[in-house]
């Protein structure tokens, strides 16, 4: 068992394996910011696609005279792309896995980068909801083994969630946050390897939650976002974010939270039926809207449908979600208000939000909601403190 217990001076080398969106989106930044990157994957024309792209985004940069050609040359030359798994791991100091959410591949991947990767080399994984504890002990060294969790697109998202294993040392928490902000990022640390992390934790039952209000409440997706908007400050509507984001990787999120915690979700039948009709939202034209085109497309949300809907028990889920993350001591508050701001686009912190609208009148809602529906709905004893 190979344990790296001392904190690397400097990360110099980094490995990311998987070209897709979010692989070379990572290899970009982490470039950008002067490490050399090296980005693998299995088939040269994946790697060709992702230089493409990569180009084309720095293209950008140049264009609007946010880098210099002279930087776009120096990025391109510090990144490296490999099909040879045993050349892409050589001298690195950080591997970023960042392969499809399927742990039984991630389990094939694991066990050969093992067999490959130097003593000293750290492994992180950018998954978005699978067990970073399980993923670690595939490997030859869970205690410096990490969740990086990169938004996307991780070119423009600032928040990055850093998740500690069971087995994760300090020393590998520690040069991995700093690692984060020298890529130009924000982290957030997740202490334990919960269900939905942190953003997940709260974003993914608001989606099942809206679709139950809309039926207990006889409301239209329109009144329920455009409520989220103007009486939560949310910057999208909770369906709208969820068509942007994809009814495929919010499905996803779903079963693997829920498997994880049957308490964390309250699952709605359409969220996987809408996945089975391919409507994965903006992306396929339909989802929860109708889409003229894949190009991203803001829904025309009017002001006079938010009065039709009060979105207390879409604010009691949220806050109960949050209280449960903060008595389980899974983050700090400003954590977990940076994330939400970060990764969510709230404009106010939610639980101040929370507050000003009255915790006692939530916490009464959540009563309501148990005695009805179950004990998802039971008030966390963080929302009980907060209203004494």
């Amino acid at each position: 068992m190979i344990e790296c217990d001392h904190r690397m001076d400097k990360i110099a080398n980094v490995t990311v394996l998987g070209s897709g969106t979010m692989g070379h989106g990572i290899a970009q930044i982490a470039a950008m910011a002067g490490f050399n990157v090296h980005l693998r994957d299995v088939e040269q024309r994946f790697l060709d696609n992702a230089m493409d792209k990569i180009k084309w985004s720095l293209n950008k940069l140049v264009e609007k005279n946010k880098m210099t050609k002279e930087s776009f040359e120096q990025t391109l030359s510090r990144l490296v792309p490999l099909v040879d798994l045993k050349e892409g791991l050589k001298n690195a100091d950080l591997v970023i896995e960042a392969v499809p959410e399927d742990l039984s591949l991630k389990r094939i991947v694991y066990k050969e980068v093992s067999a490959y990767a130097d003593p000293k080399t750290l492994f992180a994984s950018n998954t978005s909801t699978l067990p970073i504890s399980e993923m670690a002990n595939l490997t030859d060294r869970p205690g410096s083994f990490i969740g990086l969790h990169f938004f996307n697109p991780p070119q423009l998202m600032k928040l990055v969630e850093v998740i500690r294993g069971h087995k994760t040392d300090q020393s590998t928490v520690d040069t991995l946050m700093a690692f984060v902000q020298d890529i130009g990022k924000s982290p957030v640390l997740v202490q334990k390897d919960v269900a939905g992390f942190i953003v997940n934790r709260i974003f993914i039952p608001l989606v099942h939650e809206a679709l139950f209000c809309k039926e207990r409440d006889g409301v239209t997706y329109e009144e329920i976002d455009a409520a989220m908007k103007s009486k939560l400050g949310f910057p999208m509507g909770i369906f709208e974010l969820a068509d942007y984001t994809g009814l495929d990787v919010v499905n996803k999120a779903s079963q693997e939270m829920h498997q994880r915690d049957e308490n964390v979700i309250n699952p709605h039948p359409l969220v996987e039926k809408l996945f089975e009709q391919k409507k994965f939202g903006q992306k396929t034209g339909e989802g929860f809207y109708s889409y003229t085109s894949d190009k991203y497309e803001r829904k025309d949300l009017v002001q006079a449908d938010a009065l039709s809907f009060d979105p207390i028990a879409m604010l009691a889920v949220a806050s109960n979600n949050a209280g449960w993350l903060l008595s389980n001591g899974v983050c700090s508050r400003p954590d977990l208000e940076n994330a939400l701001r970060l990764g969510m686009g709230l404009k106010k912190e939610l639980l101040a939000t929370a507050q000003e609208i009255g915790t006692k009148r939530i916490i009464d809602k959540l009563y309501e909601l148990s005695d009805k529906y179950g004990k998802f709905y039971s008030p966390d004893p963080y929302l009980l403190q907060l209203a004494d």
